[in-house]
């Protein structure tokens, strides 16, 4: 193989085609290594589309397993889920670069594009910068929740073990990789620990805002400790993607905790009969988990329809941009519903806390929304050409929670076929890269076109 041909080709991949190659690559390294028999606990084999699946379902943080992660894998093959899991909640190219970094290394122009696309940001400036943040804020919060678990599991478990529990989970539950070593009831041992329920909940939050709110939070924060800003004046001078990210978040939370508090409370499978507080904590765990976790503390074949609906729609939408969480997004959801509002009004444009939304942010929500229905759909369609006698309300939520990189499951994924489980596996790797960047990266020579050329307009009717 002629290397300099290769390193050619590289060099001329745009940024959306490195960032979807670099997915892809880290999975099938992954899964190769998974593969090896060191990494299965002694009296378990494990067949390479499993070993791939549990790679693609780490390093797209979403948590779908077709084995029992606590007993198939030895201590080397939890550890290489563990790495796989910081990975892709970190981002490939945050690592890559962080690597470089340490080393004194210098970062290209490419690279900073890269990093730049790869969390949506504005400009390039300041991007090493934005890696070194990210780095510092994932550990820093990883930390802070193994410490916040190791009270509950280390006094359970003993200390080697506990203390194994606490990291390996908080670095699950911040990556949003909803990934345990509890077996196969995941959480809903803890329905009823208000440790691990608050731990977990704040895990995922704080993580699915995404970093920029957080540093736009802080920013302010540290004005209002130095008496040069108003706590009253906080969220008016927010920016405005931390406005729509924490407004979205909040009516997702706790409209999502109510109707499941609602729909839940009466039915005898779960919550009829518990507790008042257990019934609250499970609730807000629900709504929350499916914004792309996975952890569970209710059997999620078990919810009533209505809550089945609600997770539905909470999966698809996920979290928000430049986090470790998955889905279309918060913004994107905000945005779409905003236009349509103002189409309704009769306003030309798009406008939300005083701001003007740019044109080019609502066709871009339009077409990740698009985008992630149809490779939905035709997910859908593929497991039932491979597996005809499938539920349709179980694929259905399988393959949403795929795409959306949630990992919740109502046990379809434990009989999937080979076949089936490649559908899933791409399910999970669109839904980690994102539609958009997919899109960009496939119709990148089209953007090539002559912007100058503009083609003559004629009607078409509509609705």
């Amino acid at each position: 193989m002629n290397l300099k041909k290769v390193s050619d080709g590289l060099h001329k991949l745009n940024t959306s085609q490195i960032i979807a190659l670099g997915f892809a690559g880290v999975i099938f390294v992954g899964g190769l290594i998974l593969w090896m028999p060191f990494c299965s606990a002694p009296g378990q084999a494990v067949t390479f589309p499993d070993a791939v699946f549990t790679a693609a379902t780490s390093v797209c943080v979403t948590g779908l397993s077709t084995v029992v992660m606590a007993v198939q894998w030895s201590p080397i093959g939890k550890a290489v889920i563990l790495c796989l899991i910081q990975i892709g909640g970190i981002g490939l190219i945050a690592l890559a670069n962080m690597i470089f970094i340490s080393l004194r290394r210098k970062i290209s122009l490419k690279n900073r594009r890269i990093i730049k696309e790869s969390y949506n940001l504005d400009e390039m400036g300041g991007v090493v910068a934005v890696v070194r943040s990210v780095v510092k804020c994932v550990f820093l919060a990883e930390g802070i929740g193994a410490v916040l678990y190791a009270f509950c599991f280390v006094p359970e478990f003993g200390i080697k073990k506990g203390l194994v529990h606490a990291i390996f989970l908080a670095v699950s539950a911040f990556c949003n990789a909803g990934i345990d070593l509890f077996g196969e009831t995941s959480l809903s041992v803890y329905v009823s620990n208000p440790l691990v329920n608050i731990t977990t909940i704040g895990l995922i939050i704080v993580s699915g805002l995404g970093f920029i709110v957080w540093w736009d939070l802080w920013d302010k924060f540290r004005k209002v400790l130095r008496k040069e800003l108003s706590p009253s004046r906080v969220f008016r001078v927010l920016r405005l993607q931390s406005k729509l990210v924490l407004t979205m978040t909040g009516i997702l939370v706790f409209s999502g905790a109510f109707l499941v508090f609602i729909f839940e409370s009466g039915n005898p499978s779960t919550l009829k009969g518990a507790p008042l507080g257990t019934k609250l904590m499970a609730s807000f765990f629900q709504s929350v988990t499916t914004r792309t976790a996975g952890f569970y503390t209710m059997d999620q074949s078990l919810l009533s329809t209505p809550t089945v609906i609600i997770s539905l729609l909470w999966m698809f939408i996920g979290g928000s941009p430049m986090g470790t969480a998955g889905g279309v997004k918060t913004t994107t959801i905000a945005v779409l519903i905003l236009s349509i509002a103002a189409y309704l009004q009769g306003k030309k444009d798009v406008e939300v806390y005083g701001r003007k939304i740019r044109s080019s942010y609502i066709r871009s929500a339009q077409v990740v929304v698009g985008m992630a229905v149809s490779v939905l759909l035709i997910s859908v369609l593929g497991i039932f050409a491979i597996m005809p006698d499938a539920p349709f309300v179980d694929v259905l939520y399988e393959l949403t929670s795929a795409i959306g990189t949630v990992g919740l499951s109502r046990g379809l994924t434990a009989v999937l076929n080979t076949p089936a489980k490649w559908i899933v596996i791409f399910t999970m790797y669109l839904g980690r890269i994102g539609p958009l960047t997919l899109g960009a990266a496939v119709v990148s020579r089209a953007q090539k076109r002559t912007k100058d050329v503009h083609l003559a307009e004629e009607n078409i009717m509509i609705g």
